[in-house]
This record gives C-alpha cells, sequence and structure tokens, in this order.
C-alpha cells in the first residue's frame, strides 16, 4: 500500500473512531422532523466509512467521515445538538 493510501486508511480509523465515541454523548437540544432526517444521514455516512474501509476504498471512507463531521460540527454550532467535545 503506498504512503497516500495508508495515510487515508488511518486518518479515516482515526476520525471514525472518534466520531463513534462522540456521538454516545449526543444531546438532542431542539427535536424536530428534520433534524431526526440529519441524524439519520449522519449515521449512515458513519456506516458508509465503515464500508468503504472494509472495501479498502480508503478516498470514499475519508470523504464519509469528513462529511459525518460536517454535519456534526454544525447541528453543534446551530445549538441543535450537543455532545462532549473530547476529539
Amino acid at each position: 500500500m503506498d504512503g497516500t493510501r495508508q495515510q487515508l486508511k488511518m486518518e479515516s480509523e482515526k476520525w471514525l473512531q472518534r466520531i463513534k465515541e462522540r456521538i454516545k454523548t449526543m444531546k438532542i437540544l431542539k427535536p424536530s422532523k428534520e433534524l431526526d432526517t440529519v441524524i439519520e444521514n449522519l449515521n449512515a455516512y458513519i456506516k458508509d466509512c465503515d464500508f468503504f474501509l472494509e472495501k479498502k476504498d480508503f478516498v470514499r471512507a475519508f470523504e464519509a467521515v469528513v462529511y459525518a463531521w460536517g454535519i456534526l460540527e454544525t447541528c453543534e454550532h446551530l445549538s441543535l445538538l450537543t455532545t462532549s467535545q473530547k476529539t
């Protein structure tokens, strides 16, 4: 495995583990049907990352975990939900 693929794999695994731990502490501050859909998408991207890591598609794995983090942090910034922020 070349250096770039190895780095993508390592970074994807690192950030996937961190987001899985972080969402365990997630608390909804402003419940809504729309937020439920957003959280479903967040979880789907986390599952996608696992899937792509298994398939050794490290570019897509990294993209999926980055999207998941973007969703989570946007929801936090909008005060829709909160998590413990130990990353």
